[in-house]
């Protein structure tokens, strides 16, 4: 029989491309109808492995992509808001919930692609409102995995009757490790384990290839796909790197594993498929879920291990930024809001606190140049984006409760309190962002400008930690003493500017310094402006 390779190309290449779309348009529908709480449910759900597990399980189900969950959690560690113990668990969940798109190619409704594609097309067009949009987004997603795995089953059927793929498939079944570098290469070239596996259901249904030479690039394609989060982690922090380490090794070791028990695991597939009268996609979606079920119970009690293999190969200091708010009980706003609101104040001096260890990380790489202080700074930055969302939320839950005159005026200060240290956090992060486009284009900035940023960055910061001290302590002359010298700042930011215009004119700035100049003196200033309103509210007390 005669093969129409082009025929066969076409409807693979075309069949893959449809399919990888199907995952993409059914992942983002999921996550869009869900609401946008999958990072919160991965920075609040992993207090210990097994709820890391599962909430590594249940994001990579809505999204459609263990890849993706994974560079999420290397984001989350890189942020500092994440442990590596924690991110383990995150990361073994995300094995077992990726294995839900081998069930759902499983179901064999492929019949029906077209008119769910219809349905979800019709969703997304015909309708505006953004939920039901995002319902038709998953829909027609669904229904084009269906359509694409139709495709490129039936272009890979003629495989089976060519005589050298007949050769590669019982070298697989005869070399095991042949198969799994072949899963492997193709999922890097993919991106996608889901699409891989796809591709190698139809492959087994099409008795292309055997079960005991498809377990082995199962196997594969999931080593494969943990290449995406090694290059998230590039250029990121110490923890986040391990992190990525940690999901490369997890898949390696539990491919080892599995291959030493391959003839085990192959009559274990076998038989779910014999008792269970199993289609062949359906098998492999079973072999697929079992392989990283047991990998991960097997790995879970192993995870003190992994972090310390992690840590021994990738050495350094992992930074992590204790951003979890320590004084926000909501029991004291039902028993005393008066006690929730001196709650409320401590944790809004703990924010300023960790403000000022901010702006001493920005100005040790103002100085030195060194990205880790660049990398501390900002995970601080995040921390401050995070308490202010969470005291805000405390503070509206106390404003539901009767107060009086004085606690009213309390709780609208601290309100205002709070946006104004978080704008601290903003202009500092700004400052980075300046630095490092310095650096990134070796831009010089004159001597006695660099003296004039020092100087006014020494005030600043002296007027933050001024600030704090006194709303802590209710100290008026410290809070005037803020006032005061903010107007020396502001001096000084005029004649800094006046001096940046001399330069310039003699030859001695060029355009490209004087902005990074300007730029942060200007939130230099808007820094020290932060640091008024917060004194100004001791002074209104």
């Amino acid at each position: 029989m005669e093969i129409d390779f082009m025929k066969l190309l076409f409807e693979f290449i075309g069949g893959l491309g449809i399919f990888l779309l199907g995952i993409k348009y059914l992942g983002e529908g999921l996550q869009n109808s869900a609401g946008e709480r999958l990072r919160e449910i991965l920075d609040r759900f992993t207090s210990n492995p097994l709820l890391g597990v599962l909430a590594g399980m249940l994001v990579t189900m809505l999204i459609q992509s263990s890849s993706g969950t994974t560079v999420l959690t290397v984001g989350l560690v890189n942020a500092g808001f994440m442990t590596l113990r924690q991110a383990i668990g995150v990361i073994m969940g995300a094995n077992i919930g990726t294995t839900i798109t081998a069930f759902i190619i499983g179901l064999d409704i492929g019949d029906f692609a077209l008119p769910i594609i219809a349905v979800g097309s019709f969703l997304i067009f015909f309708f505006k409102h953004q939920r039901i949009t995002s319902i038709g987004q998953a829909i027609f997603g669904f229904g084009a995995l269906f359509f694409g795995i139709n495709l490129m089953t039936s272009g890979m059927a003629p495989l089976s009757n060519l005589a050298s793929f007949q050769e590669l498939a019982i070298n697989m079944s005869s070399t095991p490790v042949l198969g799994v570098v072949i899963g492997t290469f193709f999922t890097l070239i993919v991106q996608s384990s889901s699409a891989t596996i796809g591709i190698l259901q139809g492959l087994f249904s099409e008795g292309a290839i055997d079960l005991h030479a498809a377990l082995p690039v199962l196997f594969g394609d999931n080593i494969g796909t943990t290449m995406t989060a090694v290059l998230a982690a590039i250029g990121t922090s110490v923890a986040a790197k391990r992190a990525a380490l940690t999901h490369v090794i997890f898949n390696l070791l539990g491919t080892v594993i599995f291959l030493i028990f391959l003839d085990f695991f192959t009559t274990y597939v076998a038989y779910l498929q014999a008792s269970f009268n199993l289609n062949p996609q359906m098998t492999i979606a079973f072999a697929h879920g079992s392989f990283n079920t047991f990998n991960t119970f097997i790995q879970l009690p192993l995870i003190g291990v992994l972090a310390w293999i992690v840590t021994k190969l990738i050495p350094g200091e992992a930074i992590i930024v204790d951003y979890e708010a320590k004084h926000l009980d909501p029991i004291f706003i039902q028993r005393s809001p008066t006690v929730a609101l001196s709650q409320a104040k401590s944790e809004v001096i703990r924010m300023g606190d960790i403000a000022c260890k901010g702006l001493d990380e920005t100005y040790l790489f103002l100085t030195t140049k060194q990205p880790h202080h660049a990398t501390t700074a900002m995970k601080i930055e995040g921390a401050l984006n995070h308490l202010d969302k969470e005291i805000t939320k405390y503070l509206i839950d106390i404003s539901s409760k009767t107060m009086s005159e004085v606690e009213s005026a309390e709780h609208t200060s601290l309100m205002d309190t709070i946006r104004d240290i978080e704008r601290i956090g903003d202009h500092f992060e700004n400052i980075i962002e300046t630095i490092e486009y310095q650096v990134t284009n070796k831009v010089q900035l004159p001597e006695e400008a660099l003296e004039d940023i020092n100087n006014m960055f020494d005030l600043a910061l002296l007027n933050v930690r001024q600030s704090i001290y006194a709303l802590n302590h209710i100290d008026k002359e410290e809070a005037l003493t803020v006032l005061q010298r903010e107007n020396l700042i502001n001096q000084m930011e005029q004649k800094f500017r006046k001096k940046h215009i001399i330069r310039m004119n003699e030859g001695i700035s060029d355009a490209t310094a004087g902005m990074i100049f300007v730029d942060i003196v200007n939130d230099l200033e808007r820094i020290a402006d932060h640091a008024v309103n917060i004194a100004e509210e001791v002074l209104r007390k």
